[in-house]
């Protein structure tokens, strides 16, 4: 039930981005930009042919063979994680990082680019999309719990191999 649960909720999360690229493609595209608070806030298409703030330029299939690698990596963390409430936010933040990287994969894969469109003109943020958020937000979302929540040594015993013992 976890890992029905967890792609439904993926694919929620990829849906919802794809759709506000679709829609900033239809109508953000044309006039490149829609300020939403003028000099704060707008939307301002841009095309990413790189990763996070424009690093790694025109390396679309390194990006790719290591998205596939990043959520090879997601999908053996969830399948060790128990299946107890404990772990909710751990199965929420697998989700949530699946979804970003999914979405952002599908642009890489489809267009060769990534759409970005979310841009904080105040302190001239890079560029970033709904994908994005979900990464940033699931990666302060497990310092948080690791801080607050599992603070306790064995909180993360699912993840070893101890000789002789069984992970379930």
């Amino acid at each position: 039930m976890k890992y029905l649960k967890a792609a439904i909720g993926a694919l929620i999360l990829i849906l919802f981005d794809q759709w506000t690229k679709y829609m900033v493609l239809m109508h953000v595209k044309p006039i490149y930009s829609i300020p939403l608070i003028p000099g704060v806030l707008s939307f301002t298409y841009h095309e990413n042919r790189g990763a996070v703030w424009g690093i790694m330029q025109g390396q679309i299939p390194i990006l790719i063979v290591s998205t596939v690698i990043i959520l090879g990596i997601i999908f053996f963390i969830y399948s060790k994680i128990p299946d107890t409430k404990k772990y909710i936010w751990l199965r929420i933040i697998a989700v949530m990082i699946t979804g970003g990287a999914v979405g952002n994969f599908i642009d890489r894969v489809f267009r060769h680019y990534v759409v970005d469109f979310i841009y904080f003109e105040l302190i001239n943020f890079p560029i970033f999309n709904v994908a994005d958020m979900y990464v940033v937000c699931a990666a302060a979302l497990l310092i948080i719990v690791s801080l607050f929540v599992y603070k306790d040594d064995t909180d993360f015993d699912f993840l070893s191999f101890k000789k002789g013992e069984k992970n379930e």
